[in-house]
């Protein structure tokens, strides 16, 4: 029974944890810090998705160039206040770099 309730109990953990399992960009956005400082359409501390994507249409490695950005922070592209790293793996800031693009 012991066993039973901890793994019933590390299902549950991993499950709640919600962005472990998350596949798709918009689910990773809205369950990282990313929506404090971005929005879709709108400029807020960040630069809307919409304008990230226009400045990299077209550009070859602009995926891994905006994943790197998201995963160790940049500054000096859209102004004085830097973006800082987020805690994302490399999988999870790629799928937000092909999501944010996609905008």
């Amino acid at each position: 029974m012991k066993r039973f309730m901890i793994t019933a109990l590390s299902a549950a953990a991993l499950l709640s944890s919600g962005s472990l399992f998350a596949t798709d960009g918009e689910t990773l956005y809205k369950t990282k810090a990313c929506v404090a400082c971005h929005q879709i359409d709108t400029k807020v501390v960040g630069p809307s998705y919409k304008e990230v994507a226009a400045k990299y249409a077209g550009q070859d490695g602009a995926v891994e160039t905006v994943a790197d950005h998201i995963k160790n922070g940049v500054s000096g592209i859209w102004g004085p206040i830097p973006m800082p790293a987020n805690q994302v793996t490399d999988e999870e800031a790629r799928i937000l770099a092909e999501w944010v693009l996609s905008q």
